[in-house]
């Protein structure tokens, strides 16, 4: 089995090179699961009911998101109501609407879906190494589970990693929008990748027009982050599993262009 991972979509630009890109992917790779991140899809930031439909309809069967999930109110509604629409699972509980776990049912096949977000430089929310150690716990997991761990540090994603090493099938990074050089197997068989990367235009800065990001960052005024043109990528991690253990064979990261 062949579970496609990718990084964080930016915007309507981004949706749309994912639908133009992901057709021809999955039958030339032989993909059997796709799981992309969405915090971004809408422009402007966050995601809404129809950012989430169009990566859906687009080939993509489960949405996974980060700091910026619950950025559009328009969207709350929807992660009750769409199982497949993730948002870490170590927000404080009672508090936040969706679910960080779910189980994408494929027929022949299952897959456990796991969104954490990390608590360095980003909001304090639960302890993601003890929200892991919790759901892992949950009766009836297939025994193949894939982990979007949304966060900025690249030692905490690391640590968590190894922490999980061995109890879940891959864990992967999303956040930063830079795609990083270490797609492994760890050494109790995890598939793991610090950083997917993202999907939108390559000539900007995280998927921002640049000037706008310089200018900021040199007059310290507030400025609206307008998205960039352009040619773009998407960037993915490709990890294939024995779908009867929920074992990791190989990771793969690579960017469509």
């Amino acid at each position: 089995m062949k579970i496609l991972c990718i990084g964080d979509v930016v915007g309507s630009v981004g949706c749309r090179f994912l639908r133009q890109r992901l057709p021809a992917l999955k039958q030339e790779k032989g993909i059997d699961l796709v799981i992309a991140n969405g915090e971004n899809s809408a422009d402007g930031n966050g995601i809404t009911p129809s950012s989430a439909r169009y990566l859906f309809d687009s080939g993509v069967d489960a949405i996974t998101t980060g700091n910026h999930a619950f950025r559009r109110k328009e969207a709350l509604p929807y992660f009750d109501e769409e199982e497949a629409l993730l948002r870490p699972a170590n927000f404080p509980s009672g508090g936040a609407p969706g679910r960080g776990l779910a189980v994408i049912d494929k027929g022949r096949f299952q897959v456990a879906v796991l969104n954490l977000m990390g608590t360095m430089y980003l909001d304090s929310l639960d302890c993601p190494f003890a929200t892991a150690d919790r759901l892992l716990q949950t009766p009836g997991l297939p025994p193949t589970v894939i982990v979007d761990f949304h966060a900025e540090a690249t030692g905490e994603k690391r640590a968590l990693g190894f922490y999980l090493d061995g109890r879940v099938t891959a864990l992967y990074g999303t956040h930063t929008h830079v795609p990083t050089a270490d797609a492994c197997l760890l050494p109790r068989g995890s598939g793991y990748l610090t950083d997917a990367g993202m999907t939108g235009p390559i000539d900007s800065v995280l998927g921002v027009q640049p000037e706008i990001v310089i200018r900021r960052l040199r007059t310290r005024m507030p400025a609206r982050f307008d998205l960039a043109s352009g040619p773009c990528r998407m960037d993915c991690v490709l990890f294939d599993v024995d779908e009867r253990r929920g074992a990791c064979h190989n990771v793969e990261r690579f960017s469509v262009f």
